[in-house]
């Protein structure tokens, strides 16, 4: 019976990405314990990495196997912003799915981060930034390790962390912070999966961006931090978005006939 299972994942694998990328890639997220795995897709431009036995891993899946940002839209991205970015990947797909697009890429933790720049370094439409996203610009924020692996690495306030290192702050911005700095008037999409701050985040300060965001796709973690679900909601509440489920995400798109490009 373990080998049929295993038969049928394999399988799945090779008819998503082709007999030998397919069965190249199972076999290196299966059998590789440590170190890098280089992953090439047909239509994907440039190779990337993700880190063997690591939450890269999962994410991977959700991204190019499951295809949770392929999200049918009635308009074509001109910007996007991807908040809790982690590697990349979601950048990558964005970058391949609409490459006329620029796409901002925030990650706060180092690690994540450096492989962000690695992963993104051939695309010219990707940026990316070593901050975290808040609702109060240039604050402090510590990256924390909670024991949720590489991707759930969380943001937290000097005074909830009691964390004075200095090596582990950075800087915040927020999302009226880029669309002055890179003269947005809307958001075509913001994708936020930032691990607990989004209770922070939509708590105020949010008026001005959510009206003029066409697509917001975000994930709620209320299991790591509570509430993270009553703000949210609260927030975008006062604005007239329909939604709908996309794995781990909700994916919500504004009602109101914001200019199509």
């Amino acid at each position: 019976m373990r080998i049929f299972r295993i038969g049928i994942r394999i399988g799945s694998y090779i008819k998503k990405f082709g007999l030998n990328k397919g069965f190249k890639i199972y076999y290196n997220i299966k059998t590789k314990t440590s170190g890098i795995i280089s992953i090439s897709l047909n239509n994907i431009e440039h190779s990337f990495k993700i880190r063997s036995k690591t939450s890269d891993i999962p994410i991977f899946q959700q991204v190019f196997f499951n295809g949770e940002y392929n999200i049918p839209l009635d308009f074509e991205p001109k910007n996007i912003i991807d908040a809790g970015a982690n590697i990349g990947l979601a950048a990558i797909f964005f970058s391949n799915k609409y490459p006329n697009a620029k796409i901002i890429s925030i990650e706060p933790e180092a690690s994540n981060f450096l492989l962000l720049e690695e992963n993104t370094k051939h695309y010219d439409n990707i940026t990316p930034l070593n901050k975290a996203l808040s609702n109060i610009s240039n604050q402090e924020l510590y990256v924390v390790d909670r024991g949720y692996g590489n991707s759930g690495f969380m943001t937290e306030s000097i005074e909830k962390s009691g964390n004075k290192d200095s090596e582990s702050s950075v800087k915040a911005v927020t999302v009226d912070d880029i669309m002055h700095q890179y003269n947005y008037e809307f958001i075509d999409i913001i994708k936020i999966d930032i691990e607990g701050y989004e209770k922070e985040l939509f708590e105020n300060n949010t008026d001005n961006w959510l009206k003029n965001t066409k697509c917001l796709i975000i994930e709620l973690h209320d299991r790591m931090k509570n509430g993270c679900s009553s703000s949210f909601f609260s927030a975008i509440s006062k604005h007239d978005f329909s939604f709908m489920h996309q794995g781990e995400n909700l994916v919500f798109i504004n009602n109101k006939k914001l200019p199509r490009r």
